[in-house]
């Protein structure tokens, strides 16, 4: 068994969700993953976790999506619209993501669907269609809770003409602009979590969470990358100016709601918990709803601002529970 901490800000949603998105990701890499705060230090919160591994979790999970490339997955008898152009993460054109694809050696274009006779909704949406990393030799990971037909919410923050998949290459992969002429790579116009662990490995395992990089565009949790026109005094996207935010966080909080919810109740309240102790993924699931009573937990509230049509995660408050 092998544990690691990282420091984390328990007020910043984003990063409590990606927290949770850590632990899944090293139960289905490693096996057997416990993960916990640890707020012993009041100016140094930590996030604990243990797994079936020779070296840090942490590290682990950053690997394996250093080198991931998403996949879309569909129900039997979708059909893609060609005729719709996405666009990548941040609001580009889907050359961009080409660019991206060819720097990989992957195929030019969105990925090509992967069909599966089960499916979360009862139909694919192109926009929103989740996505799987890995597979081959290496566990398959799924993402694609904004998809869920169930009952729970979907929390579905992005919006407009933005897939899953676009945002997903951006913040795994980076965005890459057009090519110059005699160059069949474009330079890197924003990083991800590949360009990252290349050039910042070492404080990437140290501190996964605080590791900023300028982004176009992301799937909204972290509140570091939060704008509005109002609050900025002007549009970025007009003046293509771009914000600091962690992709890593943006990733692995998307993992982290994937069989759990913060509770939303009014109108754009949101509710979620932090838990003391280590706790496996199925019990930290329930934890983060703040429905586990038998352990410490600490409960925080945040609205959901707008940016457009997008929700987008602002800094949270503790609430007092007796």
């Amino acid at each position: 068994m092998a544990e690691a901490s990282i420091p984390v800000d328990l007020f910043n949603p984003g990063q409590v969700f990606a927290c949770l998105g850590f632990l899944e990701a090293a139960d289905a890499l490693l096996d057997d993953a416990e993960g916990g705060f640890d707020w012993a230090d009041e100016s140094n919160v930590q996030f604990r976790l243990r797994a079936e591994s020779e070296v840090s979790p942490f590290g682990a999970v950053l690997e394996f999506l250093a080198t991931a490339i998403p996949r879309r997955w569909a129900p039997v008898g979708f059909a893609d619209d060609p005729q719709n152009e996405d666009k990548t993460g941040d609001g580009s054109q889907r050359e961009d993501a080409n660019a991206a694809a060819v720097a990989t050696g992957e195929a030019p274009g969105a990925s090509a669907l992967e069909f599966s006779e089960t499916f979360v909704a009862a139909e694919g949406d192109r926009m929103s269609l989740p996505i799987r990393l890995g597979g081959g030799n290496r566990p398959t990971i799924e993402l694609g809770h904004w998809a869920d037909g169930s009952s729970r919410d979907g929390f579905k923050l992005y919006a407009g003409n933005r897939s899953a998949e676009g945002i997903a290459r951006a913040m795994l992969m980076g965005v890459r602009d057009k090519p110059k002429k005699r160059s069949s790579i474009g330079e890197i116009r924003t990083k991800g979590i590949r360009q990252l662990w290349d050039e910042q490995r070492n404080e990437l395992i140290a501190r996964p969470l605080h590791v900023l990089t300028p982004m176009g565009g992301s799937f909204n949790f972290d509140p570091r990358g939060a704008w509005t026109a109002i609050d900025a005094g002007y549009s970025l996207n007009d003046q293509g100016h771009l914000v600091e935010a962690s992709p890593v966080v943006e990733m692995l909080a998307a993992l982290g709601l994937e069989h759990a919810r913060p509770d939303e109740f009014d109108t754009r309240k949101v509710r979620y918990a932090a838990w003391g102790g280590l706790l496996p993924p199925i019990l930290a699931r329930a934890a983060l709803c703040g429905s586990l009573s038998v352990v410490p937990l600490r409960h925080f509230r945040f609205e959901l601002d707008m940016s457009g049509k997008n929700k987008v995660v602002t800094f949270a408050q503790m609430e007092a529970r007796s």
